[in-house]
């Protein structure tokens, strides 16, 4: 590593975090200013100051994080198979989000924001569901014109969860809280899986899903949002996307087709693959891997609306009016441009965010996919804010990319920032979900 990289990896993360923290200052000073509108009360961050703590889930989801601290090391040793070590990590990362999600208001906060008589559910799924009174046939041929009727959380994303919690009778708050906890918590050995066909190293694959496991978004938003659940259908495609052999790419490009039925969102993983594979094997691999992505995404969708008369185009401009109409129009885009990914990374935690930039710094392949994703959805402005939630699909490549420039001698200190950051933020603040 030459002196100008090193320099760099410092030089990068400190101006990152200076910016960040500038806006940080800039939107609580404009929140307190007499004729400025930012959309959220304490901008960038969603929610609001709002100390609350039930002592036996606090002290439970303290002790669980100390050990998840204590061990994480450990849990590198060779000794332990990658299977075990996955397993491992699963129970954590569900342990985890139970325990701290409950650490403020008792498990009623694991389902209480779908609940349709509560503060946040009218705009969830469970209301949406009216929609499939006359069949799930009916449903997804009228998708289009029925998105401005929906609430806001349905109306923003494609029929798929709609039907899947139509299909398997996920009726009530309860039933969709533990769909998209159980689902989400796979997001910490699925980053796991993702680091060892990209990182190329067992010990560093590992140290990505622990960051992944203890990410403060991660385990704030896991237990309560079902961009979680969005998340681990955003990683089951980047899994096989990411690998040299073209037919698991392939395997890739349909799931990530299939993943786009679920969150528009989700898309970006293909862009983010399609930079990797450049960075990787060159230009001719990028566009191969654009131009699958690309025909099976029209093949999929095309099949999909030959059946079921579902209109994604429509879909795609009814929601973009919703977006345009809707909080995000009192949300300006300035504040906005560097207050989401400020948001965003801040939330995910300090030790992750600042090892991702020194990867950025080095040039690692890794940090440049997810650091070019993160900015054009920034600069295209159609999530302003909630971006802790709403980019939650991003995150565990954030996290990826911090495990390949994270020295394993920081990483029990790292971690235990990690760990108070969820818990302090858990204890103190009111984020909604």
């Amino acid at each position: 590593m030459t002196r100008a990289v090193r320099v760099l990896g410092w030089a990068l993360p400190a101006a990152a975090f200076a910016v960040m923290g500038a806006v940080v200052a800039r939107g609580l000073y404009l929140a307190r200013s007499e004729g400025e509108e930012l959309g959220l009360p304490f901008p960038p961050f969603i929610g609001r100051w709002a100390p609350s703590a039930e002592l036996g889930w606090s002290l439970g989801a303290a002790a669980l994080l100390g050990a998840a601290v204590w061990l994480g090391p450990r849990l590198l040793s060779p000794r332990l198979p990658g299977a075990a070590f996955a397993v491992v990590l699963l129970a954590f990362t569900l342990a985890l989000r139970l325990a701290l999600s409950a650490t403020s208001r008792g498990t009623m906060q694991w389902s209480r924001v779908f609940d349709p008589a509560g503060f946040e559910g009218p705009n969830e799924y469970l209301p949406a569901l009216t929609a499939l009174t006359y069949g799930r046939d009916v449903f997804l041929d009228r998708f289009a014109e029925l998105v401005p009727a929906l609430p806001v959380h349905a109306a923003g994303h494609p029929p798929g969860l709609l039907v899947v919690m139509d299909t398997f009778a996920v009726t009530t708050p309860q039933r969709l809280a533990a769909l998209c906890i159980a689902g989400g918590a796979l997001t910490a050995p699925l980053a796991y899986a993702l680091g060892r066909t990209l990182l190329e190293d067992e010990r560093r694959a590992r140290i990505a899903g622990l960051l992944t496991a203890l990410g403060p978004s991660l385990l704030l938003l896991g237990a309560t949002s079902a961009d979680a659940l969005f998340a681990t259908i955003g990683l089951l495609a980047a899994w096989p996307l990411a690998s040299d052999r073209r037919p698991a790419r392939l395997v890739g490009a349909l799931l990530l087709a299939l993943a786009s039925l679920f969150a528009w969102s989700l898309l970006a993983i293909g862009a983010w693959a399609a930079l990797l594979a450049w960075r990787r094997r060159g230009w001719k691999a990028m566009l191969g891997l654009g131009l699958t992505c690309g025909l099976v995404l029209i093949a999929v969708h095309g099949t999909f609306a030959a059946a079921t008369g579902f209109d994604p185009i429509g879909t795609v401009r009814a929601t973009e009016m919703v977006y345009r109409f809707g909080i995000a129009s009192e949300r300006p885009y300035g504040f906005w441009l560097l207050g989401s990914p400020t948001a965003f990374l801040l939330m995910l935690g300090l030790p992750t965010t600042w090892f991702a930039l020194r990867a950025l710094a080095r040039g690692e392949g890794t940090a440049l996919a997810i650091f070019a994703v993160l900015a054009v959805a920034a600069g295209l402005g159609f999530t302003k804010a909630e971006v802790e939630r709403i980019w939650l699909c991003f995150a565990p490549l954030v996290c990826l990319a911090a495990a390949a420039a994270l020295p394993e001698r920081a990483l029990r200190v790292s971690l235990a920032l990690l760990a108070v950051h969820a818990l302090a933020w858990e204890l103190l603040w009111n984020t909604v979900w």
